[in-house]
């Protein structure tokens, strides 16, 4: 076996005054140098990875954290749109409502307006025609009057005599002096 000193420096690289040495050769690196070597750098790059995952874990919880800002910014944006929806939904139906409500008004007006319009046609043509049928009666009146005063005057005429005639020009001439009489 080996002493220490021949593991850490091997014979060839021993020095004549008899100084101790490191073996660079990589080849010829053992077990003890691949330790130093790995202290020297545990030692002093501790600080650094530390400091390099402090920084990192930093950054990740940051990046965390804003993620989460972000998301809680995005969720209250998208409830308060909802919110609006909702009212815009409500406000279109009660536009839509309002729209129909409106449209049925102006049917049932214009329908009324109709059946005004036909009563007062109806009434008119119902005046008309009451109006025509008077003076149709009232033609048809005087017509037979007329017929019937010709026929009485033509029977007159006939059945008059010179005789007959004076007869009643005597009697109507006696109701006018009674009439006289009674009212002097």
């Amino acid at each position: 076996m080996r002493s220490i000193s021949e593991i850490v420096t091997p014979s060839s690289y021993w020095a004549p005054a008899g100084s101790i040495g490191l073996n660079t050769n990589i080849f010829e690196i053992n077990l003890i140098n691949l330790v130093l070597v790995l202290g020297i750098l545990f030692y002093y790059g501790k600080g650094v990875l530390i400091n390099f995952l402090e920084n990192r874990e930093r950054t990740i919880s940051n990046t965390i954290r804003d993620a989460e800002e972000r998301h809680t910014e995005a969720t209250e944006k998208l409830l308060r749109a909802r919110i609006r929806l909702q009212q815009a939904e409500i406000k279109a139906d009660e536009i839509r409502i309002s729209g129909l409500t409106q449209m049925d008004k102006e049917r049932r007006d214009l329908v009324d307006a109709a059946d005004n319009d036909l009563k007062g046609l109806e009434d008119s043509k119902n005046y008309a025609i009451r109006f025509e049928k008077q003076r149709a009666i009232e033609q048809v009146r005087q017509q037979v009057s007329r017929l019937a005063s010709e026929r009485a005057l033509e029977s007159l005429n006939n059945r008059l005599t010179n005789e007959l005639h004076l007869r009643m020009i005597d009697y109507h001439i006696g109701l006018f002096r009674a009439m006289a009489n009674k009212s002097a």
